[in-house]
């Protein structure tokens, strides 16, 4: 069975875990779902696990290159401690791959995507970057060298990730000594936020070990309410614009800087730095986290249901398309992913119709901006 296939049979679980979820939000009175955030959320995971039928020939591939041409031995798959170890070791390098990708600008470009939800339930866990391949295949290299087999690495990779959400949720509470060494609700709510107190803070895909042992732990306080969402807001339910939109504003910066060694810095320093005299004649005020709002364009009932429609639609396609995907030429598989995508792009659309009153009447067309209730 191929790993879209695992997703494909995993996906009713996650919706299934999404809808109790909401219920016991509504329940609890701490609904923590926006029909809109949800369907852009479950939109990036769709467009991510679609972009990555046609990248795992690269990243695998060159993992499996430096298996069989560069590893110091190789390691047998049918050894217990082969797994177990590999599990750990890969999750090891996952905590690098996630610490670079939100202190290294280019990293954080493809990263963001994960972190742009204005929420955190679930539905955020399926947000995924269709980019994060074009680099974090580099910090995994240690494992072939070391000799973990290509299905050792293959197989750990979906367990860490399938691991990673059910930690996506407001709604379990601490869990006493298990949020001090696992990645749980609590420690991974603080990853999310965008408090100077929490920023840039828990990095540990399964074990939290690694964020004790390089200083980047910090456990939840019940005093500091996070605030969710990134400090340069998307602003948009385009999935597109979604996984483009830091780097357009990277590249604008670096196009703009007039020393060749700020063109070049803007993609290796933190994110968020710029260039001296681009920020100077393009200034862009400070994060200010008592000013922060929420991006919520209302929707009417007719465009509601247009979305869920399309939503359902968009579901089938993908099941389908990953299903099958071992079985079409490339040909195919390209028109076959350019339709899925147009439908992405339309939910996210219809999503945004507050700008556009005309086409779904309700409200006043304003910009879709809220306080935030935090």
């Amino acid at each position: 069975m191929t790993g879209p296939q695992i997703i494909v049979l995993a996906t009713p679980v996650f919706l299934l875990l999404i809808a109790i979820e909401f219920l016991i939000g509504l329940k609890r009175g701490r609904n923590t779902y926006r029909l809109n955030d949800a369907l852009g959320s479950i939109a990036l995971g769709v467009m991510s696990q679609v972009v990555g039928v046609f990248t795992v020939l690269f990243t695998l591939g060159l993992y499996t290159f430096a298996f069989e041409h560069g590893s110091l031995w190789q390691l047998s798959v049918r050894e217990p401690g082969v797994w177990i170890v590999g599990l750990v070791f890969y999750d090891f390098c996952y905590y690098w791959v996630h610490r670079f990708g939100h202190t290294v600008a280019l990293m954080w470009a493809a990263h963001v995507v994960h972190h742009q939800s204005e929420d955190y339930n679930l539905s955020t866990a399926l947000r995924q970057t269709s980019s994060g391949w074009l680099v974090s295949w580099i910090f995994y290299l240690p494992m072939a060298v070391l000799g973990f087999p290509p299905l050792v690495f293959g197989v750990i990779a979906l367990v860490d990730l399938l691991y990673q959400y059910w930690v996506h949720t407001q709604q379990i509470g601490k869990l006493g000594w298990f949020d001090r060494w696992f990645c749980a609700p609590s420690n991974h709510r603080v990853h999310h936020a965008v408090n100077d107190k929490y920023l840039d803070k828990n990095y540990g895909g399964i074990f939290l070990v690694w964020d004790r042992l390089f200083g980047s732990y910090i456990a939840e306080d019940d005093a500091v309410p996070c605030v969710y969402g990134t400090r340069g807001p998307l602003r948009s339910w385009n999935p597109l614009w979604a996984n483009l939109h830091t780097y357009a504003e990277m590249a604008k910066d670096s196009w703009r800087a007039r020393a060749w060694a700020d063109k070049w810095r803007v993609w290796f320093k933190h994110p968020g730095w710029r260039p001296l005299d681009v920020a100077q004649r393009w200034p862009k005020p400070a994060f200010d986290l008592a000013r922060v709002e929420y991006f919520d364009p209302p929707m009417s009932r007719a465009a509601a249901w247009v979305a869920l429609v399309l939503f359902v639609a968009v579901l089938g396609a993908t099941t389908g398309f990953l299903w099958f995907a071992h079985q079409l030429g490339w040909t195919e598989k390209g028109f076959a992913a350019l339709a899925i995508f147009a439908m992405l792009w339309a939910i996210g659309w219809v999503s945004e119709r507050s700008a556009h009153p005309s086409v779904f009447s309700r409200g006043s067309g304003l910009p879709g901006l809220r306080p935030r209730q935090d």
